[in-house]
């Protein structure tokens, strides 16, 4: 009974391959998974632009992303991933 449990090197084989293959299933759903709050983008009239000096990258709600100029995220858009440092709403509100 013992050897039934036992893994063969097939199996392992076959295991190892389907989760190496997995790996770029899963990277691309991670980028699948960014995400836009329509609605409040709608509601604080989001622009893509800067508004003269006011732009999302020296907002106090502002979540930077990896770099400088790499989409982020807002604090008062729950769930929206991409958020342009560029950009501009009718919350913005100056970093101290």
């Amino acid at each position: 009974m013992k050897e039934e449990l036992k893994p063969t090197r097939r199996q392992f084989l076959k295991v190892s391959g389907a989760a190496l293959a997995m790996i770029p299933v899963i990277a691309v759903s991670g980028k699948a998974m960014a995400a836009t709050n329509a609605a409040m983008r709608t509601a604080m009239k989001y622009q893509d632009k800067p508004n003269g000096d006011k732009h999302c990258a020296t907002c106090m709600h502002f979540v930077a992303g990896k770099t400088p100029k790499a989409l982020g995220g807002c604090k008062i858009f729950p769930g929206d991933t991409e958020i342009s440092p560029q950009g501009y709403c009718v919350a913005w509100a100056a970093a101290k």
